[in-house]
């Protein structure tokens, strides 16, 4: 983890990530209606992906050494700006899902600096202000119909509604036990489209059922949990940061796809870990695994939590 610790190589992931997301816009690759992949003959590659890994080792950096400051605002305002800039690049794409996942990341280890409550009412209301001037001026319609129809999913079944209907009848089909590995009739006859990607969770639980589903629950619930005690016994304030960031990486992850595919979420283009079909963000999800792997393996002393670092200065020279 010594090269994570270098303020030039983590600030130069963070320009680079701005760079990549950038060349998106002169060459990007169309699919799905986002401009969102760059192709490099046989292989695609989604910027967006690394650059949320960047975000996390750029805020956990900033943050382990102005930890016994975020009261002061102009250290949220700066972070801010950090996650600004690359949640407004993904949205131009536009890529709801990814600028959402990169919100919540800066949100949650903000959070978990010691935001104060003022500070958490007046991001909130600044929040709420931007959802509502972006719902009447920058969202595209078929976003808004995402949200009409996860609140009457019965709206738009043939249309704009269909998707998610049809993930929520693959889920139920399944059962108990599942119809069997390629017995799918949702996803095998293409009732269900993305269903590789978007909509893995519930071709899996066809053909899984309840069974098989709550295995796998159960992996992404312990898999949490152990990031979250490396996060809580780290040796710095600095790795609890990482940690803390990849919890929430995941966590979001996890929690809007399978939302979406119980009906109980919007439709956003947010890969489920390990799962969706895709190169990029499943190196990026190992990568971010194997740091928290050697900040497990690497930390001096297993008994120190979190709160007892908040006065520790181990980032920006």
């Amino acid at each position: 983890l010594y090269v994570l610790k270098n303020r030039k190589f983590v600030m130069g992931l963070y320009i680079l990530s701005i760079i990549s997301l950038l060349v998106l816009f002169v060459t990007g690759h169309v699919a799905k209606g986002a401009q969102s992949w760059i192709k490099l003959g046989f292989l695609s590659i989604q910027p967006t992906d690394p650059a949320k890994l960047a975000l996390i080792l750029l805020l956990a950096k900033y943050f382990s050494k102005r930890y016994v400051e975020i009261s002061v605002f102009k250290h949220v305002f700066i972070s801010g700006l950090y996650a600004g800039i690359l949640g407004l690049l993904v949205l131009l794409q536009p890529d709801f899902g990814s600028a959402v996942t990169i919100f919540a990341i800066w949100g949650g280890i903000i959070f978990i600096s010691g935001l104060s409550k003022k500070h958490i009412l007046f991001l909130a209301t600044v929040s709420l202000v931007v959802l509502t001037i972006g719902w009447n001026f920058a969202f595209k319609q078929y976003q808004k119909d995402r949200v009409i129809n996860f609140i009457h999913p019965m709206r738009d079944i043939r249309g704009s509604g269909y998707n998610q209907y049809q993930a929520v009848i693959a889920v139920g089909s399944g059962q108990v036990l599942g119809k069997g590995i390629g017995y799918g009739t949702q996803s095998k006859l293409k009732f269900l489209p993305e269903y590789q990607t978007d909509f893995i969770f519930s071709a899996f639980a066809e053909e899984w059922g309840f069974v098989g589903v709550s295995i796998v629950l159960l992996l992404f619930l312990t898999m949490l949990l152990r990031i979250l005690y490396i996060a809580m016994n780290a040796d710095s304030n600095f790795n609890a940061l990482i940690c803390a960031g990849v919890f929430i990486f995941f966590a979001i992850h996890i929690f809007i796809n399978i939302g979406m595919n119980l009906g109980i979420m919007p439709i956003t283009g947010i890969p489920l870990p390990f799962m969706s079909y895709g190169g990029s963000h499943i190196l990026i999800e190992f990568i971010a695994l194997g740091i928290v792997s050697n900040i497990s393996m690497g930390k001096k002393n297993t008994g120190v939590q979190l709160n007892s670092l908040k006065n520790e200065f181990v980032g920006f020279n």
